[in-house]
């Protein structure tokens, strides 16, 4: 099987995935918190073995203590996993509102570029989000489904806008 083709199954299965992941964005949702409480339960019980090695009392303490706040957390995702979305969800919202926020008043330091709109635009779009997600309850356990949909479709075109790049040779057309 040829590279491109490679690249073009993996985009389409991308793709596919993308649209099954929108269409149950709660059930996506519940998935990714699953695997995020297993990964923080597995980087909890590392942190605590390694903790064993740490030079210093206080290393060693504070390693243990590390490590068991993770497992703890980890547990806590898979034993309450709609709080453990909201948690999740949470902390989109704020990346959200931070980065939109940040842009935007960084956006004022770029007047009369080409780069002013494009940033505000940017921005604005960012803290909507952020606003929507805060004010529509359905919006919160569905978010982190929504966001992993849209990433695997922008994925999946991206791996076959790649393949036909390589099936053409790579050339460029200018």
């Amino acid at each position: 099987m040829s590279e491109w083709v490679k690249w073009l199954l993996l985009g389409l299965l991308s793709v596919v995935f993308g649209v099954i992941v929108l269409g149950a964005p709660v059930v996506a949702s519940m998935a990714i918190t699953t695997l995020t409480g297993f990964l923080l339960i597995i980087s909890g019980v590392l942190q605590f073995i390694a903790a064993f090695s740490a030079e210093g009392t206080g290393n060693r303490f504070l390693g243990w203590i590390m490590g068991l706040i993770l497992a703890f957390l980890g547990w806590s995702f898979l034993a309450h996993p709609l709080a453990g979305i909201l948690t999740l969800a949470t902390v989109v919202l704020i990346l959200l509102a931070a980065g939109g926020l940040v842009r935007i008043i960084l956006t004022f330091q770029m007047r009369g570029t080409q780069f002013f709109w494009p940033t505000l635009f940017s921005g604005i779009v960012s803290l909507g989000l952020a606003i929507y997600v805060w004010s529509t309850p359905g919006a919160t356990v569905a978010i982190l489904g929504i966001l992993l949909g849209v990433e695997m479709l922008v994925n999946g075109f991206g791996l076959i806008f790649l393949s036909m790049h390589i099936k053409g040779g790579g050339r460029t057309h200018a």
